[in-house]
């Protein structure tokens, strides 16, 4: 019986654990400002969340991930841009979390950093503004199969809200 007991209140246990607890941790890559979650500030569908900071090519845009992931790092420009240079030529690095479901990380400047690789929060370029960019900035977006979720942010980071690099911004 008392054998019994213990599992159960083991069992209990795990299952009172937060889904949060058992997702990977999203973090800012760098000292910034939250300047876009769900919506821009016209009203139009965003779907992911933007940081910002002004200092274009600023060392180190880190994955934004606290975990020892592979990171699939695709680079579609390769100077130096800070306030973009069409849609489509951001630089990318993606996170492949199975079933369809992906964490993207965008507008980056690519350096010697800027490789495939297994890492926890590893640089993968500087702070820029390639693709569709107004500004340096790092996007961050999760999907299944180009459908956007927001649940993982929608909780813990907000519009207009400061980070310090390592800050919490959610859990994908």
């Amino acid at each position: 019986m008392r054998s019994s007991k213990s599992r159960l209140m083991a069992l209990a246990a795990v299952v009172s654990i937060p889904t949060a607890a058992l997702a990977y941790t999203a973090v800012a890559p760098y000292p910034s400002t939250v300047t876009a979650t769900t919506y821009y500030s016209s009203g139009t569908y965003h779907g992911a969340v933007d940081v910002a900071n002004s200092r274009c090519n600023y060392w180190g845009a880190q994955t934004g991930v606290s975990a020892t992931v592979y990171w699939n790092v695709t680079v579609r420009t390769s100077g130096v841009v800070c306030n973009g240079n069409g849609s489509g030529n951001q630089n990318e690095a993606k996170l492949n979390l199975g079933s369809g479901w992906s964490f993207r990380q965008w507008h980056w400047i690519k350096t010697s950093d800027s490789y495939d690789r297994t890492c926890n929060r590893c640089q993968v370029g500087n702070l820029g503004g390639t693709g569709n960019a107004t500004g340096p900035h790092s996007h961050f977006q999760k999907d299944q199969y180009g459908t956007k979720n927001t649940s993982w942010y929608s909780s813990y980071t907000s519009k207009g809200e400061a980070l310090d690099r390592g800050e919490l911004m959610g859990y994908i």
